[in-house]
């Protein structure tokens, strides 16, 4: 997923208030500040940095949302304010080691003044440590483990939901909507992955259905031994936790396997490489749950099909897994250093106290970093495209 257009977004969306007039006359860039947090670069620009795997293997649920973000960044720029932002990359490739490296770096070499990522939980786990040390403010778009939010952090937060809320909403939505009562849990028990597969489990246990499971290897090829346990044990539908490099290679050998089970899949798994690695039709009718509002047709409001528009414009591609959720996390901070704060502790203060419109959630973060409100929503797979179902709280099964 690459894009090139380069058409600029010129106007505001209606419910964010991300572009205003000008602030005022630019400066030069003069770097400064410290390494050990406190970053400051207040006369002309600052540097935001954002970090994912934007390279390797699941790269595709990481650029959307730096595209996005990118977007948000350069129409800000384009109003002349007095503080312009400088993003900075930073591709982990989704390894944790990677993005410790590239956390110390950020902070000692580049002296950024906050952070948008890391994209995944396991990385996350790993640099958000380092960039707490360093006092330097990240807001996440994607990463969605629980635990994230359970470790006293006051530089952390997340604008988007859990795996707590993922996996209990996808859950209840299998059991209300599809009626299912026997169901498979695979996972590749990497940090993500296991967690939201848990949430299933113990929701389905709540409902009076306990799944049998398996675990892969995320490394591996052949799920044999999987989908011949998953045949012997005939459910009505499997759910894997995990993203869709191994989500497609799974669900290509169960159908191939005969497995005709509906197939159920997080948010990892949100990108038209679950079809591609699924291979010919074989992912068609798959659902997958996110807590990411991917919503060009405005059916859950106007916000996003206005963003959806402006991406389409601006990448020649359509919208995708959390686009939404990257425009609101860059938002986040170009409010903050419209509002004068340029130096990561008053970036800190100020995101602590927003509460503006975003296009996904109103943009508002509780003590812990977690966003004050969440939803859950499910999307069907046909061809290697997908569509929007609803919110699991009222979503219906898709029609046959």
């Amino acid at each position: 997923m690459r894009y090139r257009a380069i058409v600029r977004l010129g106007v505001a969306l209606a419910a964010t208030s991300l572009v205003l007039a000008a602030c005022g006359g630019g400066g030069e860039e003069t770097g400064g500040g410290t390494a050990t947090g406190g970053t400051s670069q207040a006369a002309g620009t600052v540097k935001l940095g954002l970090m994912g795997d934007l390279t390797g293997e699941n790269s595709g649920i990481v650029i959307p949302l730096r595209n996005a973000a990118k977007m948000a960044i350069e129409d800000y720029n384009a109003t002349n304010p007095a503080t312009k932002i400088e993003l900075v990359e930073y591709d982990s490739q989704g390894v944790p080691e990677q993005a410790t490296s590239l956390a110390q770096q950020a902070i000692k070499t580049d002296k950024i003044v906050g952070l948008i990522g890391p994209a995944f939980s396991g990385e996350s786990r790993q640099a958000d440590p380092i960039l707490e040390e360093g006092t330097i403010p990240s807001v996440t778009a994607s990463a969605t483990n629980p635990g994230l939010a359970e470790n006293g952090w006051k530089y952390w937060h997340r604008i988007v939901g859990n795996d707590n809320s993922q996996g209990s909403g996808v859950a209840d939505y299998m059991t209300r909507a599809l009626g299912v009562k026997k169901v498979f849990v695979i996972h590749d028990n990497q940090e993500y992955s296991k967690g939201v597969a848990d949430v299933v489990i113990e929701t389905l246990k709540g409902s009076g259905i306990t799944p049998q499971t398996d675990v892969i290897d995320p490394q591996g090829s052949d799920y044999a031994s999987t989908v011949n346990k998953v045949k012997a044990a005939a459910p009505d539908a499997i759910f894997y936790g995990g993203y869709y490099a191994q989500a497609g290679r799974l669900l290509k050998q169960l159908r191939d396997g005969g497995v005709k089970a509906q197939f159920l899949s997080g948010d990892g798994s949100l990108d038209a490489g679950l079809a591609k690695g699924a291979g010919g039709n074989n992912a068609d009718g798959a659902i997958v749950s996110c807590p990411c509002l991917i919503d060009p047709t405005g059916k859950a409001g106007p916000a996003s099909k206005k963003l959806s528009e402006a991406y389409k414009a601006k990448y020649n591609a359509p919208t995708a897994i959390y686009v939404g959720e990257g425009y609101d996390a860059a938002t986040a901070f170009i409010e903050a250093i419209k509002n004068g704060n340029t130096d990561t502790e008053s970036i800190n203060k100020y995101l602590a106290t927003i509460d503006v419109p975003g296009v996904t959630k109103q943009i508002k973060f509780a003590e812990n970093g977690e966003p004050t409100t969440s939803d859950v929503y499910v999307y069907l797979f046909k061809g290697d495209s997908y569509s929007l179902i609803g919110n699991t709280k009222d979503a219906e099964k898709p029609a046959a």
